[in-house]
């Protein structure tokens, strides 16, 4: 089996993208693979860029044994080369991203929404809990957990066949 590239992207890379870094990469170490997946975050904006997660979803995943750590970068054309999925958080970011993907020629990753994973199927994005109060970071955290098995499913599905 090959090692699978996924990436998470949300807008800044501050809160959702690196939350589902963070909680995707457990699941991974937990898997019966763990070396077969690698994981990383970024934003569709450079606004944030070296800034580590926001505070709120630092405490949010330690709360839940999570330690969300990691720099804040902006996604860029080649990411399309790296990996082998990119998961936009929500449907903006996955609309800003197939603009950028239509770019990286036939080879690009595949990309798909988080909630595209989702069991909960009457959520269409992962809300951005920014703006909010401290609900908002669990809620995030609720639906990433929930997600992230059926992503691992369809990694090392796709994975074992190259």
């Amino acid at each position: 089996m090959s090692l699978y590239r996924v990436l998470f992207v949300c807008m800044g890379n501050i809160c959702r993208s690196p939350a589902g870094e963070c909680v995707f990469r457990e699941f991974v170490q937990k898997s019966q693979s763990p070396d077969s997946v690698e994981v990383d975050s970024a934003g569709t904006i450079g606004y944030h860029t070296g800034n580590a997660p926001d505070h709120r979803m630092q405490a949010a995943g330690k709360r839940r044994g999570y330690e969300i750590r990691g720099s804040a970068r902006q996604v860029e054309i080649e990411d399309f080369q790296r990996f082998d999925l990119i998961i936009a958080m929500d449907r903006d970011n996955f609309s800003d991203l197939s603009r950028l993907r239509s770019a990286a020629g036939e080879d690009a990753a595949e990309l798909r929404t988080f909630c595209s994973f989702s069991p909960e199927k009457d959520t269409l994005d992962i809300p951005d809990p920014y703006y909010g109060g401290g609900e908002g970071f669990e809620r995030v955290l609720d639906l990433i957990e929930s997600g992230c098995p059926q992503i691992l499913q369809h990694a090392l599905a796709d994975g074992v066949g190259d």
